[in-house]
């Protein structure tokens, strides 16, 4: 079933383009042309962020800021083989899979550990990499108040994920 939705929905766009007498072709190639120079634009944020967090991954300083945050993440519900994910998450999608693929083989598919780590990266976002492709093609430039709640409902969603968890 999952194999036809995709051509399904292009099918879709593709008669309703004719309904309302657009050239679907012509109107893709304009929506390309204009991703490249927004592609040239976005890049220095990503790279600047994938460096970052490629840094403090191998630093070890993510593994030591887990340590030092760990009892107040355990108070709040969050085990402590997940506090560096909690960490990671908001800046990198990649590096965060990389620990869930840790988690799941060190704790198996089926624990809690793994599950709660499922259920995490499932309810939340890289803040930092969404913000930066975001903002950078347009004019805003003040984030004064959204990251910081970004970051706290990312932690409010980790902390309720490992409560279902528990319960389910």
């Amino acid at each position: 079933m999952s194999g036809y939705i995709i051509p399904a929905i292009f099918i879709a766009i593709f008669c309703y383009a004719k309904f309302k007498k657009v050239n679907p072709y012509d109107t893709f190639v304009k929506g390309a042309k204009k991703a490249i120079p927004l592609a040239v634009d976005i890049f220095p944020f990503i790279a600047t962020i994938m460096i970052a967090v490629a840094l403090l991954r191998e630093s070890g300083l993510t593994a030591m800021l887990a340590n030092a945050v760990s009892p107040i993440f355990n108070l709040l519900g969050i085990p402590t083989q997940l506090v560096e994910l909690v960490l990671l998450r908001p800046f990198t999608g990649s590096g965060s899979y990389a620990l869930l693929n840790d988690v799941l083989l060190q704790y198996g598919a089926d624990s809690y550990i793994s599950r709660c780590a499922c259920v995490i990266l499932g309810c939340s976002e890289t803040i930092f990499y969404v913000t930066a492709v975001y903002t950078s093609g347009t004019k805003i430039k003040k984030l004064l108040y959204a990251i910081p709640v970004a970051l706290i409902c990312a932690v409010v969603g980790a902390i309720i994920a490992c409560l279902l968890c528990k319960i389910i």
